[in-house]
């Protein structure tokens, strides 16, 4: 029953390598299919655990999104992993592909040469967030704009993937 969502993953994964976007049709195609699952009793969760699920999903990344730290598209799917986690496997979701991201982000500074430079402007985008009163929410965003240490921001799908292959399956 979760060959969708595997398989819906996989391919947003390997769309957002390829263009670093995730398609609206899917993302909404997999919240859809999650509710519709809950909804028939396929799922081990009901259609109100998949819908506040979906809201923790979406809840989550957001401030990411507002920092400009993760994409619209990443927001939607991890809205849509929700549907068919429920609200705790959202947050274990969201929790993991934090760790995987991680390192990813830091294999790529280290194979692109740029570690150094990638620590640097990840400890002022923190002092940055722990001023935020001071320096303005505007500062913020516009710091995590400017500071990219890495050549291609990460495609932030497929930490959603592995995380919730690990979610699903340990």
């Amino acid at each position: 029953m979760y060959a969708p969502l595997i398989a819906l993953l996989v391919w947003a994964a390997i769309d957002d390598v390829r263009t670093r976007r995730i398609a609206n049709w899917l993302t909404g195609s997999l919240a859809m299919g999650g509710f519709m699952l809950a909804a028939s009793g396929y799922l081990q969760i009901g259609l109100g655990a998949s819908l506040l699920g979906a809201l923790v999903g979406f809840a989550l990344p957001f401030l990411l999104f507002a920092l400009r730290a993760l994409g619209g598209g990443d927001v939607k799917l991890f809205a849509a992993v929700g549907a068919w986690l429920g609200a705790t496997g959202a947050l274990q979701v969201f929790l993991f592909a934090g760790v995987v991201g991680l390192i990813i982000v830091i294999t790529q500074g280290i194979v692109q040469g740029k570690l150094t430079k990638l620590f640097r402007n990840s400890a002022i985008l923190a002092i940055n967030l722990m001023h935020v009163h001071e320096v303005g929410a505007q500062q913020v965003m516009q710091t995590g704009t400017e500071s990219r240490s890495v050549d291609k921001p990460l495609p932030y799908a497929v930490p959603i993937l592995a995380a919730t292959l690990f979610v699903m399956f340990r």
